[in-house]
């Protein structure tokens, strides 16, 4: 779709949970707050944090009345910490942003102008670049845009088994975020994936394509690296987003089981790979191989009789410490890079 120009000044709340990245949050602020085609409303939340962050929200909400921090006397998690904020959202549009990330400029002027432009679209996402300390430079620039319908959204999500949103990407309308309620107790590690997937059985997804939208900090203390860290951890927590949309008691999905058997083999495909990668990157003390195996297994029952799985039991069988080194392996990995490649410059391009 072509994109089209914002007709008028539309109202985003950006909600930031805070635990511990006082040292982050006036970035994330600032980055909201400088924001140009939009009025945008702040909500801090401290989650009891020990590090002075609640100082630092106090401090950011005095110097702007844009700004409002509320702190936690008592840690209640992150989950309840970020339905809190997004409860009262008030504005049409709301978003989420961690303390430890940042919004490229203008990201929501270009996001709003899809939804307002869009009424059938309660979600959308555009493509994010990490950062380690410096705010790194960002595409202004939009190529297109392009809507789904959460059915086909939902569809190809399956197919992959693969989450293809980030975090700070997103915007979302507030009346769809409040109808489909928050995020999942259940879900403390795919509890982002399974809203969006939500936000899909009720609306249309878009997406604002060329521009940078998200700023998504990589660092040794994040979540992703720390808590929920690893393959088999995240595999399973996609399983359980999966189940919960799909076949759960509120699953509002038609083919909800058909769909569930596919992403099962999606994410059967997935493990046996993550498999075979350990082996050919010599990896296969470190990493937990069997656990791969038994997912990939439990997921699709006669994935054992396959080619695939044939060739991936003859690389478990060799020495685990010199299959590696051969040539064998040195294909495999030329194969792998080029499979990553390939997959990141199509995510890049059409951000699924």
């Amino acid at each position: 779709m072509r994109p089209q120009p914002l007709g008028r000044r539309p109202a985003v709340t950006v909600v930031i949970p805070c635990y511990n990245y006082g040292h982050y949050l006036p970035i994330a602020v600032g980055s909201v707050l400088e924001q140009p085609g939009v009025d945008v409303r702040v909500i801090v939340i401290d989650d009891a944090s020990s590090d002075g962050s609640s100082a630092v929200a106090r401090e950011l909400a005095s110097a702007d009345d844009r700004v409002r921090a509320i702190v936690h006397e008592t840690n209640r998690g992150h989950i309840a910490t970020y339905n809190e904020g997004l409860r009262q959202a008030e504005t049409a549009y709301v978003a989420l942003l961690s303390a430890d990330d940042a919004l490229p400029a203008g990201s929501l002027a270009r996001a709003t102008a899809l939804l307002e432009a869009n009424p059938s679209v309660g979600l959308v996402y555009g493509h994010p670049i990490t950062f380690t300390d410096d705010l790194p430079p960002t595409s202004t620039s939009v190529r297109s845009w392009t809507v789904w319908s959460g059915e086909e959204w939902i569809e190809r999500r399956c197919r992959t088994g693969r989450n293809c949103i980030v975090n700070p990407e997103v915007l979302m309308r507030t009346s769809v975020q409040h109808a489909i309620g928050g995020y999942d107790p259940e879900l403390p590690h795919s509890g982002d994936f399974e809203m969006w997937l939500r936000a899909a059985s009720v609306s249309d997804i878009g997406r604002v394509n060329g521009s940078t939208q998200g700023l998504y900090r990589i660092h040794a203390s994040s979540m992703q690296r720390t808590t929920y860290a690893g393959h088999a951890i995240d595999l399973e927590g996609r399983l359980d987003a999966f189940e919960k949309l799909l076949i759960g008691p509120q699953a509002q999905v038609a083919n909800g089981e058909a769909l569930l058997a596919t992403a099962k083999r999606a994410l059967a495909l997935l493990a046996l790979g993550h498999a075979r990668s350990a082996y050919a990157h010599g990896r296969a003390g470190d990493e937990p191989v069997d656990e791969y195996l038994a997912f990939a297994v439990r997921m699709w029952p006669s994935l054992p009789g396959s080619r695939k799985w044939r060739a991936m039991m003859r690389r478990a069988s060799a020495d685990a410490c010199d299959i590696h080194r051969g040539l064998e392996a040195r294909s495999l990995r030329l194969a792998e890079d080029l499979r990553w490649r390939v997959r990141w410059r199509r995510w890049r391009w059409t951000g699924v």
